[in-house]
């Protein structure tokens, strides 16, 4: 189980402790009374969740601190929006949001790969040929009347206008058919890692299907996408009362579908 082992900067990772879900009602009880040392008490009790998510970004090239905080503030998100009439665990509600975090986190700091200036310059030349070209003959110069007059190799032109394309995040969905959005990353993970809770996962996507449309996308967009009801009811013309209903319904829909 050590290499499996998410190391954290001034963190003993084994130290933290976890609440018993008997104890968790309690303290929101006590929190939703406006007691701040609950709502503490429930975030350092479940830091753990935040370590089950990051250990699927353990091997990424993104410093595990940074979206260690970056997962704490998924975890406060849920801690603040959690609801004891879903009947459900806190780790269930909170780690889509978690997640969701950590993935927006990486897509929106993913660095660019660094190409050299001279394969960008070449780049440039063969876009202003291009134009240049389009501009007298009213169509494309093909690749080999690049190559011919530029003095390079086609491998050449496809290289230098590669470089001028934006990398694509293995956090982007690849594929939406206005269901569950499909990440690269999904497709990328190892099998090891695949195959962790693969059986709930299924189960959990077929009663996600199951569910009335603006009921799964109202789910996808909360847990999944990481947005605000507010955000949601601006998208669909309703009330923030009126998402908050039919996110409730899904889920009571969802905990029925899952028995």
């Amino acid at each position: 189980m050590a290499k499996y082992k998410v190391e954290l900067t001034g963190v003993n990772t084994n130290d933290l402790k976890v609440i018993p879900q008997e104890k968790q009602r309690e303290l929101f009880e006590k929190m939703q009374k406006g007691d701040t040392h609950a709502k503490e008490e429930l975030i350092n009790g479940n830091l753990k969740l935040v370590l089950s998510v990051l250990k699927r970004y353990r091997h990424h090239n993104t410093n595990l601190d940074d979206l260690f905080q970056v997962g704490v503030m998924g975890l406060i998100k849920a801690i603040d929006h959690f609801d004891l009439s879903y009947n459900l665990k806190l780790s269930t509600y909170a780690i889509p949001l978690i997640s969701g975090e950590v993935r927006r986190y990486i897509r929106d700091n993913q660095s660019s790969l660094r190409v050299s200036r001279g394969i960008k310059d070449l780049a440039y030349q063969i876009l202003g040929y291009k134009e240049e070209y389009l501009q007298l003959h009213g169509v494309e110069p093909t690749m080999e009347q690049i190559a011919k007059h530029l003095n390079i190799s086609i491998y050449q032109i496809s290289n230098a206008l590669d470089s001028l394309k934006e990398p694509v995040s293995i956090f982007e969905p690849i594929y939406n058919d206005g269901g569950e959005p499909i990440f690269l990353a999904d497709q990328l993970a190892d099998d090891k890692e695949q195959n962790e809770n693969r059986d709930q996962m299924i189960l959990l996507k077929k009663s996600l299907m199951k569910l009335k449309e603006r009921e799964k996308n109202v789910l996808l967009d909360r847990y999944i996408m990481g947005k605000t009801q507010m955000e949601i009811a601006e998208n669909l013309n309703i009330s923030q009362a009126q998402v908050s209903r039919i996110e409730k319904s899904a889920i009571r829909n969802m905990k029925r579908l899952m028995k």
